[in-house]
């Protein structure tokens, strides 16, 4: 039976992807694992690989097109031994529904099996009904939905959609499923054997609490309302871009539920540009190139890391029913790149060197501007790191990235006058503002936080030890 190839849901919050560009065409033959195509998020390009063997039938879906919704069908693969002319009419195009669903990396699979028989009707006891088999992804109804990624001990469970519809009609926990897919990802056949092995039911979620409506958000003006001030033929319009929608979603949203709270210091930087110093005349070189070169940067995401990890009451999330406390401190870093930005995040920065953050970053940095960054490497973090003090800013105030309950605003380094032992001298000062979520992180636990992160900058060698 033919395999319908839909575009994948490449993070939990993706509504919808660009294909950008087809890797196979119609005849060729695929393996499991062959990359087949790339998709463009609103923050990378991924590439998507093919789960069954086969051979591609028919691109329902042309490269370049936009905005094409998750799920939907964008190729139909033919299996081993299958006309393929045959697959291609039985496939989407073809009017027919499809027999089962490969969503993008990790979701193709088998028929599901035959219903079991049914009692015979002698008027003796019929033997105990085998385990039901799964019903494959035309049998389920369109009101059943693949849901949001599951999670399991705080880390996401990896499932293709079809696996996912199927579990929730069938009502069972895919969490206890253990995944034959590529790297370990939950496919149909996974839960189609779960089910004939008797798994258990999903436990029953508690229904939800029956809310006041929440008053609407106040709504900005309309796009017409916003030209009328302007006179025709003096502007140009210029399409927004998934990465710009994204961003407009979020912070407003931030701004709209999240109470910002500020906290300000300075901070004397010329003990650390000595030691920066330092350690850069001391890197290793190798074919006649340093095996580090330290920034300013990797330097206060350390910092960060290290305060969080000594005031571990502000390295939090806000949920409605409990504190997140975070076990490590993963700091997001904000890298501009054509069109927005993105938060590339260096994972357990309190436990890695100075050097090992430095070249971490470049990587990020540089598969950032190319949009090559997989969704784990910017989804996720506890804290972010917003540094303008390159450009020239003298301070500034970010705003809060949800989940995260802070975001540290990095300002310039320059010369300041200030007075030590009663004396006036000069220092290179540079003004940091913590923007916390006080839901969680409350002006006197911000003001900790930052007086360890201030300890750690004005005496670095405590990050060297």
């Amino acid at each position: 039976m033919p395999i319908t190839i839909t575009m994948p849901a490449l993070s939990p919050t993706m509504e919808e992807g660009n294909l950008a560009k087809w890797l196979v065409k119609e005849g060729d033959s695929v393996t499991a694992g062959d990359v087949i195509a790339e998709i463009e998020t609103d923050k990378a390009t991924m590439e998507v690989e093919a789960v069954d063997e086969g051979t591609i039938a028919s691109i329902l879906v042309a490269e370049g097109t936009e905005a094409v919704k998750v799920n939907a069908p964008i190729a139909v693969l033919a299996e081993e031994g299958e006309d393929v002319a045959e697959a291609a009419k039985a496939g989407p195009s073809g009017g027919s529904a499809p027999a089962s669903d490969q969503s993008g990396s990790a979701s193709g699979e088998a028929d599901a099996a035959s219903e079991a028989p049914a009692a015979s009707g002698n008027g003796a006891e019929a033997p105990p009904a085998p385990p039901k088999a799964a019903k494959s992804g035309g049998d389920i109804p369109d009101s059943v939905k693949a849901g949001p990624v599951p999670v399991k001990d705080g880390q996401k469970v990896f499932a293709s959609p079809l696996a996912r519809r199927i579990a929730n009609n069938e009502g069972i926990d895919i969490t206890a499923i253990s995944g034959s897919g590529p790297k370990g990802r939950i496919v149909k056949r996974d839960v189609e054997a779960a089910l004939a092995s008797g798994a258990k039911p999903a436990a029953e979620a508690p229904a939800a609490k029956a809310d006041a409506p929440a008053p609407a958000m106040a709504v900005g003006a309309s796009s017409e309302q916003v030209l009328a001030n302007f006179a025709e033929g003096s502007y140009e319009l210029v399409k927004h871009d998934g990465m710009r929608k994204t961003i407009a979603k979020r912070l407003q949203e931030s701004k709209q539920t999240i109470p910002h709270f500020y906290v300000t210091v300075d901070v004397e930087l010329d003990a650390l540009l000595a030691l920066r110093s330092q350690l850069n005349k001391a890197a290793p070189v190798k074919d006649d190139k340093p095996a580090y070169k330290l920034s300013v940067n990797d330097m206060v995401i350390k910092a960060l890391a290290l305060a969080l990890r000594d005031v571990p009451d502000a390295n939090v999330s806000w949920t409605d029913e409990a504190m997140v406390k975070h076990r490590h401190a993963d700091v997001g870093v904000a890298v501009s790149i054509p069109g927005g930005l993105i938060t590339p995040i260096v994972r357990r920065a309190e436990e890695k060197t100075l050097s090992a953050i430095s070249n971490e970053m470049k990587d990020l940095g540089a598969r950032a501007k190319d949009r090559k960054l997989k969704p784990e490497e910017y989804q996720g973090g506890t804290t972010a790191v917003s540094n303008m003090g390159m450009m020239g800013v003298k301070d500034f105030a970010a705003v809060v990235n949800p989940p995260h309950a802070t975001i540290l605003a990095v300002g310039a380094g320059e010369q300041r006058p200030v007075v030590k032992d009663g004396a006036l001298a000069v220092a290179t000062v540079m003004s940091v503002t913590l923007s916390t979520d006080h839901r969680c992180v409350d002006g006197a636990l911000g003001a900790e936080l930052l007086a360890a992160f201030k300890g750690y900058v004005e005496n670095p060698m405590g990050m060297l030890v």
